[in-house]
């Protein structure tokens, strides 16, 4: 931009710069939920060897929820204090480390402490990027901007079980690893390229202590709601899309038509994620999407496992089952950002939510697969476990419309 430009074409350009920054940081969360989802397409040859059960299949795919699980609220203090940008690149690193580190493992204990580890790494990473995009984009174009953000994990699903199939199909899981292991390092150096460095600290604003912002951040009912939704609808879709394809492979369907049709299911989560953005821009309210989507979860999944359908019903279910249910992330994202306490505690709610969703996501697989467990090895009671967390989730969501409903926000919604 030449020096002389007008003061109204700077600041399109400069708007531009930074809606593309925020739409790069999408891509980035992608790269990260590359690693989430990488197990389930490789869940048959780890299976066979290193002799999982169906139980250990479960851990497997819930391990790289532990950092999550335990440190969403520490890192999102530290992220507050080392800077959101580069809180991003480090988990970006940890992430290339811990999966060339796992790629050159022969040993199950040893490939699940590389799965915690990467929890760590996506936990850097998809922590801050909520509050960077909120940093970097005008707010009237926050919510749609979020709804793409929302799409993230589906998105990166897709790519994952598709591409993560095919290699699977000409070699073995290790070789995953390790070119995951290079997108990733590319995806850090491009990070550092894009994305505006952090800002300098402001020693006219006051600094609140951690402990402070621990205080305001759990002393907010909304923020625990919001934690807990976040949790019970993490849970039952990683767990229902993570183990569709052993549930295609014990129906016989293996490979790359397994990896295909789930990735199908897994995607079209986005397009849930995207229509609550535009939802949620023209002012409906953000708890009757939460129920919407909820709701439709619970049908949905009675009608895949439990109604007996043929094959090609069972399939439109749990299509409908992640379409209607995409509804609930992105709408989580936005309210966590309006339902801050205050500017300051938005990393911490965002490591909050974070904690919950990994709370979910690690309890949801092992509970459907004890489930089918108990129903000798029945996939058609699925729906009771899954239904059970959506149901508890939809009378959070009732509660929160309780408490919002007299309030208005930004963001483009007239109410949460």
């Amino acid at each position: 931009m030449p020096p002389h430009a007008d003061p109204e074409s700077r600041t399109a350009v400069e708007t531009h710069a930074a809606v593309r920054a925020a739409l790069f940081l999408v891509l980035v969360g992608m790269c990260a939920a590359l690693h989430i989802w990488k197990v389930p397409p490789a869940l048959p040859q780890l299976q066979a060897e290193f002799h999982l059960s169906l139980v250990e299949s479960g851990f497997l795919l819930s391990a790289v929820q532990l950092g999550g699980l335990i440190l969403g609220l520490p890192i999102a203090l530290v992220a507050e204090r080392i800077g959101l940008r580069r809180c991003v690149l480090i988990g970006l690193a940890i992430l290339a480390a811990t999966s060339m580190l796992g790629a050159l493992l022969d040993a199950s204990l040893l490939v699940l402490l590389c799965r915690a580890a990467e929890g760590l790494g996506v936990l850097m990473v998809a922590m801050p990027i909520p509050s960077l995009i909120r940093r970097l984009v005008p707010p009237d174009r926050l919510s749609r901007i979020m709804g793409f953000w929302g799409s993230y994990m589906p998105l990166g699903t897709v790519v994952i079980l598709l591409t993560g199939s095919w290699v699977l199909s000409l070699s073995s899981w290790q070789l995953l690893w390790s070119l995951l292991a290079a997108l990733t390092l590319c995806c850090l150096l491009l990070t550092a390229r894009l994305v505006p460095p952090d800002p300098a600290a402001n020693p006219d604003q006051p600094r609140h202590s951690p402990m402070q912002l621990v205080r305001t951040t759990l002393g907010s009912l909304n923020v625990w709601l919001v934690a807990l939704i976040f949790g019970l609808y993490a849970g039952q879709w990683i767990a229902v899309i993570g183990f569709l394809p052993t549930i295609y492979a014990a129906q016989g369907v293996g490979g790359t038509t397994a990896g295909l049709l789930t990735a199908i299911v897994a995607g079209v989560n986005a397009i849930g994620n995207l229509s609550a953005g535009r939802l949620l821009h023209r002012g409906v309210p953000g708890w009757q999407l939460l129920v919407a989507g909820l709701a439709t979860m619970i049908l949905c999944a009675w009608a895949a496992f439990g109604a007996g359908l043929p094959a090609s019903g069972q399939f439109v279910a749990v299509l409908m089952f992640s379409m209607v249910g995409g509804l609930v992330p992105a709408t989580l994202f936005v309210l966590g950002l309006t339902l801050a306490p205050s500017p300051q505690t938005t990393a911490p709610t965002i490591g909050w939510m974070q904690q919950g969703s990994s709370l979910g996501q690690f309890v949801g697989p092992p509970v459907v697969a004890w489930v089918v467990n108990r129903a000798g090895g029945d996939w058609q009671w699925t729906w009771t476990a899954t239904g059970a967390f959506a149901a508890t989730g939809i009378v959070l969501a009732v509660l929160i419309g309780l408490r919002t409903r007299p309030r208005t926000t930004g963001a483009g919604a007239k109410r949460p």
